[in-house]
């Protein structure tokens, strides 16, 4: 007998054996390693440079140093244009660039949290299961057929059975929680490595539109560079007449409605509009959000966050995510977007006029609504009521800042509010 309950305790202890290496290799998923490693950044691609204005494009126009002849103007006036056009433009994708790299940065330190939870998850999940496994070996643990060959009466084997049951599915329980969890923190690890390369790509994006607006910028210096006080005024004048003409066209084939001229705001949008008047004065600097300069979707996203509407930073996202109206239908505070990608911006006052902060080297400004081609107008306070007694309010006299003709968007005083009106 002594020989028997000898053998009978080897089998023990190989059964023991084999149970622990079995939640040890339950314990240990492939996905374990992949989810723990650190996240680390692709390398930032270098920014390229776009390619700047055709040389043939600027042949005949004036060098610096040189005189530009009134012939020359018009093309001048042109060649201008399609660089401020371009640089806002570049401007706006720099905008959401740097908008979508700010949300992805976001979301990584949002699961940068989730992470520190989910790998505490783990650690406790792999100890609760190495302390069933140490309670198994213990307790000499062991399958119910090696008990039934050595227990002595039935009940001894189905007291035993139970018993095996009940530890298998705790240890069961355990496994499955870990490997959950662990499932978990490898797709938390994902997320927010996909975040991380979208924030870095968004940043390349910045660095090249950066490049481009700067490489514009340049050339619009080079052009103004020769040209003479009294040439520069000639300019704006010759300026004036395309929007005159321009805006004339647009009334007489896109009509406002019958009383656009009397058209109320609500009560927001005339808030919006208040905040507007504010700025008239105030420079273009590109990626500017204010208190002392603006660009363009920088100036009626804060006009009308400062009404309580937070709405899309730039003119694209704006054009693109809020309630669209048709021009018939127009009323102040609605904003109207030009050009056919949505690169510019501006919020209607009422009667064929907006305030804008056009591009740089001006300020911001009342201008007409035509001096630019329409793409439509969207409302971000869809549904809101117009306000039933309604007085327009009085456009304040703005002055060109001294520094806006040379284009330096250095900061000038703050315009004064316009006077409080009846409603």
């Amino acid at each position: 007998m002594p020989v028997a309950r000898n053998v009978r305790s080897w089998q023990r202890s190989a059964a023991v054996c084999s149970a622990l290496l079995a939640v040890g290799a339950l314990s240990l998923p492939a996905a374990q390693s992949a989810a723990a490693r650190p996240y680390e950044p692709p390398p930032a691609q270098p920014a390229t440079t776009p390619p700047a204005v055709p040389p043939a494009a600027l042949g005949s126009l004036p060098t610096p140093g040189t005189t530009a002849g009134p012939e020359s103007l018009p093309q001048l006036l042109t060649q201008l244009q399609t660089l401020y056009q371009q640089s806002e433009a570049a401007t706006e994708s720099y905008n959401q660039a740097k908008v979508t790299a700010d949300q992805q940065r976001a979301k990584a330190r949002s699961l940068d949290g989730q992470l520190a939870e989910a790998r505490a998850k783990v650690a406790a999940g792999k100890d609760q299961v190495g302390l069933l496994a140490r309670q198994l070996y213990r307790t000499g643990g062991l399958s119910p057929y090696m008990a039934m060959l050595g227990g002595e009466s039935p009940q001894d084997f189905f007291g035993t059975l139970h018993l095996a049951q009940h530890t298998v599915e705790t240890q069961q329980a355990a496994v499955d929680s870990l490997t959950a969890e662990e499932d978990r923190l490898a797709g938390l690890n994902a997320q927010a490595q996909k975040a991380l390369d979208a924030a870095q790509t968004a940043q390349n994006t910045q660095a090249a539109k950066k490049t481009e607006i700067e490489t514009n910028l340049r050339q619009v210096e080079a052009l103004l560079a020769g040209l003479s006080g009294v040439q520069i005024s000639e300019l704006e004048a010759l300026e004036e007449q395309g929007a005159d003409k321009a805006q004339q066209e647009f009334m007489h084939s896109t009509p406002l409605g019958g009383d656009a001229a009397v058209r109320a705001p609500s009560a927001k949008g005339d808030a919006a509009i208040a905040y507007a008047f504010a700025q008239l004065g105030k420079p273009y600097v590109w990626g500017a959000v204010g208190p002392g300069s603006f660009d363009c979707s920088g100036l009626t996203s804060q006009a009308w966050a400062h009404a309580g509407v937070p709405i899309p930073r730039t003119a694209e996202e704006q054009w693109a995510k809020l309630p669209r109206v048709p021009l018939s239908l127009l009323r102040p505070g609605d904003l109207v977007i030009y050009f056919p990608k949505a690169t510019h911006v501006a919020l209607y006052i009422g009667n064929g006029l907006v305030v804008q902060a056009p591009h740089t080297g001006s300020y911001v400004k009342i201008s007409q609504i035509g001096a630019n081609p329409v793409l439509g107008a969207v409302r971000p306070d869809m549904g809101a009521q117009p306000l039933a007694h309604y007085e327009p309010r009085k456009v304040p006299a703005t002055r060109a800042p001294a520094t806006a003709k040379a284009g330096k968007g250095t900061r000038t005083p703050e315009a004064k509010a316009p006077a409080a009106h009846k409603k």
